[in-house]
């Protein structure tokens, strides 16, 4: 199966309606969301990430105290959550992508914005859900925050996905509309 980044929809990936090409374009999202599944769990918690996280970070710049520590662990966990969000956002686009494409688009930009929102809706969903789980587990507690910052995630990986697309047109000197 080729990038569907680089396709139009008149030239979308194969056609074809069986089970394999359903598994072969949603099966990323599926992975994506068992991981998802998987840290929302008490396991995954501040807590427990701290006793191994903090080790392996010693390890690497040095031993650090309680008070620089801690902070530095609160980012580490939101950096997780954006950059985790925004790889489950990059594997709704791509399924988005595939899928849509089988209807037909009139314009190649309406195809792209459709499936980029259906794909950030599909992130702030699932974020959403993830953060309504975690109020129901002890040692886990569900923010309204997070869910802005996982969907800024997907926003901000498929915007680098299309500004990427865009500069790779323009630098080899296809026309910018289409």
């Amino acid at each position: 199966m080729r990038s569907v980044f680089s396709a139009t929809p008149s030239q979308s990936p194969e056609h074809h309606v069986g089970w394999r090409w359903w598994v072969s374009v949603w099966l990323p999202v599926a992975i994506a969301l068992t991981v998802i599944a998987i840290e929302s769990t008490a396991t995954f918690s501040a807590q427990n990430t701290s006793s191994w996280l903090r080790p392996v970070f010693e390890r690497v710049v040095g031993r650090m105290s309680d008070r620089v520590w801690e902070p530095l662990h609160h980012y580490l966990r939101k950096t997780g959550h954006f950059l985790g969000y925004g790889t489950v956002g990059f594997t709704f686009l791509r399924a988005w992508l595939h899928t849509r494409a089988r209807r037909g688009i009139a314009t190649l930009l309406a195809w792209r914005l459709e499936c980029t929102v259906l794909a950030v809706l599909s992130t702030a969903l699932v974020a959403s859900l993830d953060e309504f789980h975690q109020t129901f587990l002890p040692g886990r507690t569900g923010v309204p925050s997070d869910v802005l910052l996982d969907t800024s995630g997907a926003c901000v990986l498929c915007l680098l996905i299309w500004l990427a697309r865009w500069r790779g047109r323009r630098n080899a000197g296809e026309p910018l509309e289409a």
